[in-house]
């Protein structure tokens, strides 16, 4: 299945740098295929602070095979053609990178 402009929008708004979808979820939201492959990664939960805590249908996880939101609002930018330039690298956090790549959309 092919993305359209609007489907990326879409996932594009859901992102916001801070989450990890599971492969259940991007398949409901229409990740393509290949990206899910590309994307896909397994991550740790950290349990000394909640921030590093992963949770999944609202219970805690010590692994978790998923896309970070974060990785999928770039390669959403890139199908886009959104030109991010080397001025997203000086920004704080993942979700600070989310939002300024919202943002240069809304710039055109």
């Amino acid at each position: 299945m092919a993305l359209s402009r609007l489907q990326a929008l879409s996932l594009l708004n859901e992102c916001d740098g801070d989450h990890i979808w599971s492969i259940e979820h991007c398949r409901l939201r229409g990740v393509p295929e290949d990206w899910i492959a590309e994307l896909v990664d397994g991550f740790e939960s950290g349990f000394n602070l909640d921030e590093q805590t992963i949770y999944y249908k609202e219970q805690k996880v010590s692994q978790f095979e998923g896309l970070h939101d974060y990785d999928l609002a770039l390669r959403l930018a890139k199908f886009l053609s959104i030109r991010l330039g080397s001025s997203l690298e000086l920004l704080p956090t993942r979700r600070a990178i989310v939002q300024a790549i919202k943002e240069k959309f809304e710039e055109g």
